[in-house]
């Protein structure tokens, strides 16, 4: 499994009335998470569009499970469990200080090539990055 966690405290203009993290802001911190992971690889997601593939969001599974409030430190987890080929399947947490589960879900990843915009493979480059990580934890 390929294994990441990014970590950041709730920002005020991310909560509600009630001091209460907003559900949309989870695919947001779901996203950093990705983002971050990409970093840690070596292979960002500007590099891999620079080498003519975007990666568009395809799904998005979120299962609220404990709020997280104002004055909370997340850890937001990204989890790959196979290298991928058309699709790329990363499993999501969120957690509070407490190590209390927030939120846990799933994004799926597709890849288009820029210039067409049709589907492809995978990138080389991010699927060595994937598969040299694999067994890491």
């Amino acid at each position: 499994m390929v294994y990441s966690e990014t970590l950041f405290p709730v920002r005020y203009y991310e909560t509600d009335q009630m001091g209460i993290v907003h559900h949309s802001n989870y695919i947001r911190y779901f996203e950093c998470a990705r983002n971050n992971m990409m970093r840690e690889f070596g292979y960002p997601i500007e590099m891999c569009e620079e080498d003519g593939v975007t990666i568009p969001i395809v799904t998005v599974e979120c299962h609220y499970k404990h709020p997280a409030k104002m004055g909370d430190d997340l850890r937001v987890v990204a989890m790959i469990d196979e290298a991928p080929l058309a699709k790329l399947r990363i499993r999501q947490a969120v957690y509070n200080q407490d190590n209390v589960l927030c939120v846990e879900g799933q994004v799926v990843l597709g890849f288009l090539n820029k210039a067409t915009g049709r589907p492809t493979r995978c990138p080389e480059k991010l699927l060595v990055a994937i598969e040299s990580h694999l067994n890491d934890r």
